[in-house]
């Protein structure tokens, strides 16, 4: 190992100088996408053999910062005017929105307006959507909040990828795909052997690029490999606002509606009807609780007719009514146990 990391070094290109990142803290940011992005920096200054990376930890108040399991990190500087060379990286988490304050936005956009170089880990694409960074603009965000965020911000063109780099605004999906985008910017820094090294010494053996999707494979998702019964499924997916009836979709791959019913009883132990209402209300469910929607117009989105017929399909599937469960969005969470770093 120690061998080879020497070759890697002489291999890296002359003209990479240090690069610094800024990681701006949001309240409740998530841990494995800060931890993904930055440890790929420490084992590539050790692989180089210099410190080719550096970093600080910003977020609003220059104190602590506590992501979402409860633990609490020492922030290096606060909402400071940064160098024009440096790249920020925002750290969302869970409740972003409320995150998403006033004075992040200002220092966002004015850092934005000098030439820095912006990414979002996670849901730090939203805050970054909320500043006006990513209009008409390729990007990415966690699944878990696509459809609240395609509601939200129309002028930016939202993909199912792990992370998207468009010109100076880089964003990823969450969880691992830090790491990803992180080993793709150690490669353009410093060459593809870097990449992989430290990719290597990270136990990662699978790379993605910008092209692969952030879900898993309908066939994974429900753990049944049947192509019809896929095909209807992502045909389910992609028209939640305005529902096909069971009829059109068995005809468009080929069956009658009863085999259609027969083939999910089989796999699924539901009608297609109703694994089609449990889709719809996932939906609503998200936009209910990541948005200020109304909830006749999270009904309208889901395609239901009417703010009666949404609540009373939610409340048989979820035990509470619409207007409850925003209600109860924000409300205290179970206590985390609180660590420093």
């Amino acid at each position: 190992m120690l061998a080879a990391a020497a070759r890697k070094r002489q291999e890296s290109p002359t003209g990479a100088g240090r690069r610094r990142f800024v990681f701006l803290l949001l309240d409740r940011f998530t841990m494995l996408s800060f931890a993904g992005a930055i440890e790929p920096l420490r084992i590539a200054n050790r692989v180089i053999g210099r410190e080719a990376y550096t970093w600080v930890l910003a977020g609003e108040g220059g104190v602590a910062s506590t992501c979402s399991n409860g633990a609490s990190f020492r922030l290096d500087i606060g909402l400071d005017e940064i160098e024009r060379e440096d790249t920020v990286l925002v750290c969302g988490g869970i409740d972003v929105q409320q995150a998403t304050t006033r004075p992040v936005l200002n220092w966002l956009r004015r850092e934005a307006r000098r030439g820095v170089n912006i990414g979002g880990l996670c849901t730090g694409s939203y805050t970054m959507a909320k500043a006006g960074l990513l209009d008409g603009k390729r990007a990415t965000i966690h699944w878990e909040n696509q459809d609240s965020f395609v509601e939200e911000f129309e002028n930016v063109k939202l993909t199912k990828s792990v992370f998207v780099v468009d010109g100076n605004r880089m964003t990823t999906a969450g969880g691992t795909a830090s790491i990803d985008l992180m080993l793709k910017i150690i490669a353009q820094d410093h060459g593809e052997d870097i990449a992989n090294t430290v990719a290597d010494t990270l136990i990662y053996t699978s790379i993605r690029t910008d092209q692969d999707i952030q879900r898993l494979s309908i066939p994974t998702r429900i753990g049944v490999r049947h192509p019809k019964l896929g095909q209807v499924i992502q045909m389910m997916e992609a028209n939640i606002e305005d529902p096909i009836s069971p009829a059109e979709l068995a005809t468009h791959v080929g069956m009658s509606t009863r085999q259609l019913e027969r083939l999910f009883r089989r796999y699924l132990s539901r009608s297609p009807k109703r694994y089609y209402m449990e889709l719809r209300l996932q939906k609503a469910r998200n936009l209910l609780m990541q948005t200020d929607m109304s909830v006749i117009n999270v009904a309208l989105a889901c395609g239901f007719a009417s703010p009666s017929h949404f609540s009373k399909c939610y409340r048989a599937h979820y035990e509470t009514t619409p207007y409850r469960e925003r209600g109860s969005h924000g409300a205290p969470s179970i206590a985390t146990p609180r660590l420093s770093f």
